[in-house]
């Protein structure tokens, strides 16, 4: 449907299972897509779902080089446990919040290890 899958592969950690497995260098491959696309003029509103500060540094420069021609805001899920939403300090980033309605009519069923 228009969407390009990056998988990157998991750790294991000594104890695992009692740790979880970490998928590691997805934060850092969508931070350079945000800004490389920017950058490229690939899009002119760019969301970043995700509430890892990780990705501040990629919105920072978006909304630093490009604040006439992009519009930028976060999405996050709203629940009990997850209560931090990504922001830089002194914007006014707007927040999607999605709460668990919301991912029951977005959620991605397909199976991607095929």
């Amino acid at each position: 449907m228009g969407a390009e899958v990056i998988s990157r592969p998991l750790r294991y950690p000594a104890d695992w299972p009692l740790s979880r497995a970490q998928e590691k260098g997805v934060d850092v491959a969508l931070a350079v897509d945000f800004v490389t696309m920017a950058v490229n003029g690939d899009y002119d509103f760019g969301v970043i779902a995700s509430s890892d500060s990780d990705l501040r540094p990629a919105l920072e420069f978006v909304e630093k080089h490009y604040p006439d021609t992009i519009k930028i805001a976060v999405a996050a899920w709203k629940s009990e446990k997850l209560r931090n939403r990504l922001s830089v300090k002194g914007s006014r980033i707007w927040c999607h919040y999605f709460s668990q309605d919301d991912y029951g009519i977005v959620v991605d069923a397909t199976d991607y290890a095929r």
